[in-house]
């Protein structure tokens, strides 16, 4: 064989090894191999919801991107896979069946609310996967599904923890009678539900006891009827729009009720708080993160929120500027399935599902342990009265003193004051 057939041989012999070696060492390598984890879910970017949905959304980025940082799960970086539910329940049992069937994503993980998680409850339990939920409740007292675990922190009865703290800070005001009401959903005729029992429980004697249809637009006949059984507190369980409404109908018509709100959804979110402005003085309400000094007790979370509200200046994001509502919990729910996917070490449902049961988990959040079917062990809802708000302007929200806490006590920093003495 002459020195050049000779040289050809051995180069191509050479280039055959490396090629070879090349590939064995590609097929082997971790980031050949570790294809992205894919989360998937729905969320409210359009409809009633949207203000919610928004922020949990850019939330939801960020953990991906913490995440990711740290090297992933189980090695391997993260994806989200989500579409728009458009705040219809309707929509989102064909949007999981996608995510799982179509995209092949590896976990799910619900959208923002009740109404929007009870439609996916099927799917997951049909797929016998893993379900993260956020702010649902009660959405495992039927099913007693036990792969589903959620984030609101209303404790092992939600619907009567909701509102626990809310009586027990108008206490103060030493009442007799109490009007209830609430828009015609789940959520809502679930949180008056357990209003309701709290009520009795307090030996209140109840005067109005109504739902409302969700399209309602002027809450003024519903406000008068309600002061005309003189009621000395007025429980309420809204959406968005209706808690924009009443709040505008309780300024113009007026009321002799010393507390009210309760479970008022979304005056929480930044548009309706510089919309309402002035008029939200007095409102006693619900809440879960505000910016009083005394909430030092969910470690990580002021640094989430100032990420958060650059990330949406820096970015011109059309969503909530504040994020004090969702963004800790939408973080959270995340999270929480970040570290027992990492814990367990492999996509195993079954043994997620047993370590999430298992463990206490720390968050941004503070301390999450949850019941048997999925709730948290404990309440942590806060209740807060709007004080203070001089005008129309959002950073006053963005400062102490204008959602001063009522209770707990061990956080509070401000004294309940009637209704109309904060007008």
């Amino acid at each position: 064989m002459s020195r050049i057939l000779k040289f050809r041989v051995s180069t191509m012999l050479l280039g055959v090894l490396f090629a070879a070696a090349f590939t064995l060492t590609t097929a082997f390598s971790p980031s050949a191999q570790a294809k992205p984890i894919k989360v998937g879910f729905s969320m409210a970017l359009t409809g009633a919801l949207a203000g919610g949905g928004k922020q949990a959304l850019e939330a939801m980025k960020i953990w991906r991107d913490d995440i990711n940082s740290k090297g992933g799960m189980i090695g391997r970086q993260v994806e989200l896979v989500y579409y728009d539910d458009q705040t219809n329940p309707k929509n989102v049992p064909g949007i999981y069946a996608k995510l799982l069937d179509v995209d092949k994503v590896d976990f799910i993980v619900s959208g923002y609310g009740t109404n929007l998680i009870a439609p996916a409850m099927p799917v997951a339990i049909d797929r016998d996967v893993v379900f993260m939920g956020l702010f649902g409740m009660n959405n495992n007292k039927k099913w007693k599904y036990d792969k589903y675990f959620q984030i609101l922190p209303a404790g092992p009865d939600p619907a009567v923890g909701f509102s626990y703290n809310w009586f027990e800070a108008l206490k103060t005001f030493k009442p007799k009678t109490i009007a209830l009401l609430s828009a015609d959903a789940e959520f809502a005729r679930n949180l008056k539900e357990g209003a309701v029992k709290n009520a009795k429980n307090m030996g209140l004697k109840i005067v109005y006891n109504e739902n409302y249809p969700p399209k309602t637009a002027d809450f003024t006949p519903i406000v008068r009827a309600v002061n005309a059984k003189k009621p000395d507190v007025f429980y309420i369980a809204s959406y968005p729009n209706g808690s924009a409404g009443l709040v505008r109908a309780l300024a113009e018509v007026g009321t002799k009720a010393k507390a009210v709100g309760g479970g008022m959804v979304g005056l929480q979110f930044s548009g309706l708080m510089a919309g309402l402005g002035p008029n939200l003085n007095g409102i006693l309400n619900y809440d879960f993160y505000v910016p009083e000094p005394t909430m030092a007790l969910y470690p990580g979370a002021t640094e989430l929120i100032a990420k958060y509200q650059n990330k949406v200046k820096t970015e011109g994001l059309k969503t909530d500027a504040l994020g004090y509502y969702l963004v800790p919990w939408a973080y959270a729910y995340l999270d929480v399935l970040g570290q027992a996917v990492n814990a367990v070490g492999k996509i195993d449902h079954e043994a997620i599902a047993k370590y999430i049961h298992a463990t206490e988990f720390t968050s941004v959040v503070g301390k999450i342990k949850f019941t048997p079917l999925g709730e948290w062990s404990e309440t942590r809802t806060i209740v807060v009265q709007y004080q203070n708000i001089k005008n129309n302007d959002l950073q006053q929200f963005a400062r102490p003193g204008t959602r001063k806490i009522m209770y707990p006590l061990d956080i509070k920093t401000g004294t309940p004051q009637t209704y109309n003495s904060l007008r």
